[in-house]
């Protein structure tokens, strides 16, 4: 199950989280590189390469995160203006 939840304070957020295996943790601090694949079988590597370059121009961030209870979080944080 994927689960979407957004808000809006001092700034935007948007979280997805997923209840999958979570990512290896070799893999966490490269998870934003373009053509960087967990599954060589499955897309081009590019996707989160665009939602990091996105975020980072309109002043945001992407952040990822193994959950505790399983699963991956990702978090789109853009400020206020």
């Amino acid at each position: 199950m994927i689960t979407v939840a957004a808000s809006v304070n001092a700034g935007a957020h948007l979280v997805v989280s997923d209840q999958g295996p979570g990512l290896p943790a070799e893999l966490l601090a490269h998870v934003f590189d373009r053509f960087q694949k967990s599954d060589e079988s499955r897309g081009s590597g590019l996707g989160l390469a665009i939602v990091s370059e996105l975020a980072q121009a309109h002043g945001g961030t992407v952040t990822v995160e193994n959950r505790a209870e399983g699963g991956a979080r990702f978090t789109v944080t853009f400020p206020a203006r």
